[in-house]
């Protein structure tokens, strides 16, 4: 029998039409994942019948309609059964049918994570045309997530060999991204992202933020963002206590984390941070949303459309989004405390 202490962790099947429903069968018929924590997917039991048969996984799916009712025994997958779409979706294709299916499931496990039912969610990647299809306005998955919660500010924090790292522009073009940074909205970056380090574990976090321009601007000669916003942003929230230094080259800081010198660092845009942790550890990338009531964790990468239904995709990313979920587990009542309790 699983570990009744283990903490619960609600898992989104994703888009159906995508490698979701395949990534979530496999790590949560992996025996290393019932040693840390207890799995319930969550979406439509037929979507993942038709999963475990294409990954040759000879589990049993057990469709329940409450958490309460879930089992969590060996060779059991337990799916909190949406029945909105079947296994006669075709692979890989973008619909209607998928999108709300995505959707429902991300609403039924919020709802589970703020009525405490589940110590947080993990999702799989839902595919924006079908979530449109379906009727949805929601940009993104941590848009709706945030809605959902009546969260007012969210953020997106990457965790790669245990460095964190956060980012100031969310998903804009890059030059757009550098229209939004001005040294108001570096230092709210700053101390979102020094309150999320103390959420997830570092009484005394230590900051580092990324410059923007080659060699940190030479002083003005490759740009001057360093002086006009990132200089005096880090030297407002120092004075503030914090424990914050930068803005150091991009080129460095991310390798100076990784050495322990800094808890995290801020980056400025999508790929300044992406780039680095994927090239370390792309499997092992983890995103958590910060800023919500709930704790979630989700994979970084998309629906892959065009291996989906085959078998190969690797459950790697899913994996090590269920670890650092029942790792954060810990964190919950930090969580409710620091955003709001979702009770």
């Amino acid at each position: 029998m699983t570990d009744r202490r283990l903490p619960v962790l609600a898992v989104t099947l994703g888009d159906p039409a995508g490698i979701g429903p395949e990534i979530t069968a496999r790590t949560l018929a992996g025996p290393r994942t019932a040693e840390i924590g207890r799995g319930i997917a969550v979406g439509d039991a037929a979507v993942l019948r038709r999963a475990a048969k294409v990954c040759g996984l000879d589990v049993e799916v057990n469709a329940v309609a409450s958490v309460g009712e879930a089992r969590f025994a060996p060779g059991t997958i337990d799916v909190l059964d949406l029945g909105i779409a079947g296994d006669d979706l075709e692979w890989g294709q973008v619909s209607a049918v998928a999108g709300r299916s995505a959707v429902a499931a991300i609403e039924a496990a919020t709802s589970a994570a703020m009525a405490r039912e589940v110590d947080g969610i993990v999702t799989a990647p839902i595919n924006k045309e079908a979530v449109w299809a379906a009727g949805a306005e929601h940009l993104g998955h941590t848009e709706m997530l945030g809605e959902l919660t009546g969260a007012a500010h969210f953020d997106t924090m990457f965790v790669v060999r245990g460095l964190k790292i956060f980012f100031t522009t969310r998903h804009v073009s890059l030059r757009k991204a550098l229209d939004q940074i001005d040294e108001e909205r570096v230092a709210a970056s700053i101390r979102h992202a020094v309150t999320a380090l103390r959420v997830f574990g570092h009484d005394e976090p230590r900051l580092g933020v990324a410059a923007i321009n080659p060699h940190g601007g030479e002083n003005g000669h490759f740009g001057d963002e360093e002086i006009t916003a990132l200089r005096p942003a880090v030297e407002r929230t120092a004075a503030e206590g914090l424990d914050v230094t930068g803005p150091v080259p991009a080129d460095s800081v991310f390798h100076q984390g990784l050495q322990g010198r800094f808890d995290g660092v801020l980056s400025h845009f999508h790929d300044q941070g992406h780039i680095p942790a994927k090239t370390v550890d792309f499997d092992g990338t983890v995103s958590v949303t910060v800023g919500l009531p709930i704790l979630r964790t989700s994979v970084d990468h998309g629906t892959a459309f065009d291996i989906a239904g085959t078998g190969k995709a690797s459950p790697e990313t899913m994996a090590a989004a269920f670890r650092a979920g029942a790792d954060f587990s810990g964190s919950t009542e930090r969580i409710r405390a620091a955003y709001g309790d979702g009770a």
